[in-house]
C-alpha cells in the first residue's frame, strides 16, 4: 500500500468516526449537543482536524443525513421484499418507515428536518436521497391508481408518513394509535 493510499484510508476512517460520533451524540442528547468542540473532545482530535473534513456542523448533519437515507432505503426494501402483494408491500413500507423514524430520531431529523446543506427534489440531489425516495416509489408506484403519477403519489404518501411521525413524536398524536393510522391509510389505496 502506498503512502497516498494509507493517508486516504486514514482520512476516510477519521471521517467515518466524526459522523458516527456526531450521530451517537445527537441520538443521546439531541442535535444541540453536537458541536465541533464536543466532537473533537470525543474523538480525541483537534477542531482543525474536524474542519479539514467538514466546514462545520451543517456539513456533519448532511453526512449523517446521507448515511441515514441509505439505511432507510435498505430498511424499506428489506421490509417490502418480504411482503406478498402490493397492499402488503405498502403496509410493510409504512411500518419500516415509522420504525426507522422511531428508532433513529436524530438521524430522521438530519434527513428530513434539519439543514444539512443538501439539495432535495432537484437535479443535484445526492444519490442516497434519490435512492431513499426510489425505495418508497418502488412499492407506492404500483398502487398509485390509474392516471395518477407515481412520483406525486409517493410524495403525498410519504408526507402522510412524515406527518404521523412528527405529530406522534411531538405528542400531538397518541402513539398507541399509530398502527390504526397506517392501516387506515393503506386500506384506502385504490389497488387490492
Amino acid at each position: 500500500m502506498s503512502v497516498q493510499e494509507r493517508k486516504q484510508r486514514e482520512r476516510a476512517e477519521r471521517e467515518r468516526l466524526i459522523v458516527a460520533t456526531a450521530r451517537e451524540l445527537a441520538e443521546q442528547q439531541g442535535w444541540d449537543a453536537v458541536t465541533t468542540r464536543r466532537l473533537a473532545e470525543r474523538i480525541e482530535y483537534s477542531q482543525p482536524v474536524l474542519y479539514s473534513h467538514f466546514r462545520g456542523k451543517r456539513e456533519i448533519i448532511g453526512a449523517v443525513a446521507l448515511q441515514g437515507a441509505t439505511e432507510l432505503a435498505v430498511a424499506v426494501r428489506a421490509a417490502t421484499a418480504a411482503a406478498d402483494g402490493p397492499r402488503a408491500r405498502v403496509h410493510a413500507l409504512a411500518r419500516a418507515y415509522l420504525a426507522f423514524a422511531e428508532g433513529n430520531p436524530a438521524v430522521y431529523d438530519a434527513i428530513f428536518q434539519l439543514d444539512g446543506g443538501l439539495a432535495y427534489a432537484r437535479e443535484d440531489t445526492p444519490e442516497p436521497l434519490k435512492d431513499a425516495f426510489a425505495a418508497l416509489m418502488e412499492s407506492l408506484g404500483e398502487v398509485a391508481g390509474d392516471g395518477v403519477e407515481p412520483g406525486l403519489f409517493t410524495e403525498v404518501f410519504w408526507a402522510s408518513l412524515h406527518g404521523v411521525t412528527t405529530l406522534t413524536r411531538s405528542g400531538r398524536l397518541p402513539p398507541e394509535e399509530t398502527e390504526r393510522r397506517v392501516t387506515l391509510l393503506v386500506d384506502r389505496l385504490p389497488v387490492v
